[in-house]
């Protein structure tokens, strides 16, 4: 399945066309996209049987956030050991953990207006937890798995770096800063859902040098030094995992920062992560 927002409400994506889920199960699920993963175990068992109506086309630029209104959102820092060569920095023996506050969540497609000439892109597999999740070993952390959508981590890399401690939940949490989508992706839908390809082409005056079009990141979840059902276990040993929770789950390398590059007015990114699709902003 391919659970969407479309508009604010919750909808099955198949196609190109979209399948409104409170009018198709005549108000047990939905509209509220959040509705849905609070009772995620219903839903996928009335999903399975259902015979849904014909979809009906959309506008892509009607795609929201997923979940726009998770009670928790957590991102995982330095989990992919070329992403911390490049940073310069050991590989983590625990997970490094913050949070992108809720305001800067954003539909897939969304313009991001740039504060400063010091933003930063990072291509990521966002998780969406769809049980309560506390004190589970790694077996029952794949349980609470309701799907997978792409994410993007801009980061203001200077607010983020300011001292005397380090500001990563605020250098992150500009409007805009934390796009996703186009829709949470069921773990059935892939092929192999803890080895798929990461991606990030950026084109426009940052590009410029490289044709008009780079390749800026290209990695694989195969190599996350956490896999996803190691970052809910681990999570949950200290907080409760909610539906509709978020995970970030780090980053590849090539991230700007480690080119010697921030994003410019102008400039466009698509980052796509294979089986999920893909999602494109645009600096302003």
């Amino acid at each position: 399945m391919r659970v969407a927002n479309l508009a604010g409400r919750a909808v099955l994506v198949t196609d190109g066309t979209a399948v409104d889920i409170a009018e198709a199960s005549d108000g047990q699920f939905g509209p509220a996209p959040l509705a849905v993963f609070e009772q995620w175990a219903d839903f996928t068992t009335w999903a399975q049987d259902a015979q849904l109506p014909a979809g009906a086309p959309f506008d892509e630029s009607d795609l929201l956030a997923p979940v726009p209104n998770p009670s928790q959102v957590f991102a995982i820092g330095l989990n992919y050991k070329d992403h911390a060569d490049e940073s310069k920095l050991a590989y983590p023996d625990d997970l490094v953990v913050f949070t992108k506050f809720a305001s800067s969540l954003a539909g897939p497609n969304v313009t991001v207006e740039l504060p400063s000439e010091f933003v930063d892109y990072e291509t990521e597999l966002v998780v969406v937890i769809g049980a309560e999740t506390y004190k589970v070993d790694v077996d029952e952390a794949r349980a609470s798995i309701a799907g997978y959508a792409i994410g993007q981590d801009y980061s203001e890399r200077m607010v983020q770096r300011r001292g005397p401690a380090p500001q990563f939940s605020l250098g992150k949490s500009y409007p805009n800063f934390a796009p996703f989508g186009p829709a949470i992706v069921t773990l059935d839908e892939l092929d192999d859902p803890d080895a798929l390809r990461v991606e990030a082409v950026l084109e426009g005056p940052t590009a410029e040098d490289h044709g008009g079009s780079w390749q800026v990141q290209n990695g694989t979840t195969a190599d996350l030094i956490f896999p996803v059902a190691q970052i809910i276990a681990d999570l949950s040993q200290v907080v409760t995992l909610r539906p509709g929770d978020l995970i970030f789950t780090g980053t590849p390398a090539g991230v700007g920062m480690g080119r010697g590059i921030f994003l410019k007015a102008g400039d466009t990114l698509t980052s796509t992560i294979s089986g999920l699709g893909s999602i494109t902003n645009r600096f302003v």
